[in-house]
C-alpha cells in the first residue's frame, strides 16, 4: 500500500525508460553491450586471477591491482545486466526499495574506485620517490588497512547519501529517464527543491596507466554531476553513464596490462602453461 505523506502518495515503484526509444537500434545495441560486458568480467577476473597465481606480482601495486579489478566487475554487474534487459523489454518498473539498493550498490562502487585510485597514485609516488623504502612503508599491514578503510568509507558515503536522497518526498512522477536508478534522475523527480552540490577530486599520478584510468572515470563523473540541469541533460547523462559504468570497468585491465610488461611476462607463461594453478 503506498503511504501517504504531507498530503501526497508516496511512489512505490518507479518506471525506468533505458538507453534508446529506437526499436531497430536495441537488438545492436543488446549484442554491443553483452560482448562488452564479457570482456569486462573475463579481462578484470583474469587479472584477478593471474596476480594471485603468479609470486612474482605479489607486491602492493599488483594488490591494489587486483582490489580494482573486482571493484570494476561488481560496479558493471550492479546495472549492466539491466541494461541488457532493457534492450529486451520496452520499459522496465522496479520497487522503491529496488532502487534504494541499485543506487547504495552504485554509490558503493563508484566511491571505492575513486578511494582506491587516489590510494594507488599514493602507491605509485611512494615506489618512484622512495624506492629503497618501499616495501617497509607499503607493508602488507597498511596495504590491507587502506582497503578495509576504502570500503568502510564507501559504505558510509553510500548509506549516508542513499538515505538522504530517499528521504525526500516522491509523490509525483515516478518515471525515471534512464536505465537505472542515478542520483541525477532520481533528484529530478523529488517532490522538493533540491540543489545538488557534486566535488570531484583528481588523485595526482606518476603513471601514465594510472593518470589515463583516473581520466576517463573522473572525467565522466565531475561531467554528469557538475553540468546543470537542462531538458537534454536527462539523454546526456545516459549516454555518460554506459561510459563510466560499462566501457570503464572493461577498459581498465586493457590499460594496464597492456602497459605492464610484468603482467604481460606473467599473461605469457600463463598461456605457455609454465605457471601453476
Amino acid at each position: 500500500m503506498p503511504t501517504v505523506m504531507e498530503n501526497c502518495t508516496q511512489v512505490t515503484r518507479f518506471l525506468l525508460l533505458g538507453l534508446t526509444e529506437q526499436e531497430g537500434l536495441r537488438g545492436i545495441l543488446f549484442v554491443l553491450f553483452l560482448l562488452i560486458y564479457s570482456v569486462t568480467l573475463i579481462g578484470n577476473l583474469g587479472m584477478i586471477i593471474l596476480i594471485h597465481t603468479n609470486p612474482q606480482l605479489h607486491t602492493p601495486m599488483y594488490f591494489f591491482l587486483s582490489v580494482l579489478s573486482f571493484i570494476d566487475s561488481s560496479f558493471s554487474t550492479v546495472d549492466t545486466p539491466r541494461l541488457l534487459e532493457s534492450f529486451l523489454i520496452s520499459s522496465q518498473s522496479i520497487s522503491f526499495a529496488g532502487c534504494v539498493v541499485q543506487m547504495a550498490l552504485m554509490t558503493l562502487h563508484g566511491t571505492a574506485e575513486c578511494l582506491l585510485l587516489a590510494i594507488m597514485a599514493y602507491d605509485r609516488f611512494t615506489a618512484i620517490c622512495h624506492p629503497l623504502l618501499y616495501h617497509t612503508i607499503m607493508s602488507q599491514r597498511l596495504c590491507v588497512l587502506l582497503v578495509v578503510s576504502t570500503y568502510t568509507a564507501s559504505v558510509a558515503n553510500s548509506a549516508l547519501l542513499t538515505r538522504h536522497i530517499f528521504k525526500l518526498p516522491y509523490c509525483g512522477p515516478n518515471v525515471i529517464n534512464h536505465y537505472f536508478c542515478d542520483i541525477p534522475p532520481v533528484l529530478h523527480l523529488a517532490s522538493a527543491d533540491t540543489r545538488e552540490v557534486e566535488a570531484q577530486s583528481k588523485a595526482f599520478s606518476t603513471c601514465a596507466s594510472h593518470l589515463t584510468v583516473i581520466c576517463l572515470f573522473y572525467g565522466t563523473t565531475t561531467f554528469m554531476y557538475a553540468q546543470p540541469n537542462s531538458p537534454n541533460s536527462m539523454d546526456q547523462n545516459k549516454v555518460v553513464s554506459v561510459f563510466y559504468t560499462v566501457a570503464i570497468p572493461m577498459l581498465n585491465p586493457l590499460i594496464y596490462s597492456l602497459r605492464n610488461k610484468d603482467v604481460k611476462a606473467a599473461l605469457k607463461r600463463r598461456c605457455s602453461g609454465k605457471l601453476p594453478l
